[in-house]
């Protein structure tokens, strides 16, 4: 995984929009919420923070070089140190698993301006 992996990954999710905030962190963002967070300048290895649910997080923060995200751990929000602490698939699963996580919470109203039914 890299930096422009993820975009391709978080963008191509519907409604997807990203921004910097905190002037260096790339913040990808469905109904204005943030639901992946990454480094825009370059860093030794590449790094993303993802929400989950609390059995998953309880399961990943367990694994080599994955964390509670400083912060927002509390809210089951994990902070992936490097680039190959999760495969090819698991990278895709876990971004769409916090993007939904994030997606199910906003308003009714938000939801289906984004995925009209």
């Amino acid at each position: 995984m890299n930096i422009e992996e993820l975009r391709t990954i978080c963008l191509g999710l519907p409604g997807v929009t990203e921004d910097i905030k905190w002037g260096n962190d790339l913040c990808f963002l469905v109904g204005e919420k943030m639901f992946a967070i990454t480094s825009a300048s370059p860093m030794p290895e590449f790094s993303c923070t993802l929400k989950c649910d609390p059995e998953t997080f309880a399961r990943l923060v367990e694994r080599e070089n994955i964390e509670p995200a400083a912060y927002v751990g509390r809210y089951h929000w994990i902070s992936v140190k490097t680039a190959d602490a999760l495969t090819k698939k698991e990278w895709r699963e876990r971004i769409r698993a916090s993007y939904d996580e994030v997606f199910a919470k906003l308003p009714t109203k938000v939801r289906r301006s984004i995925q009209p039914q």
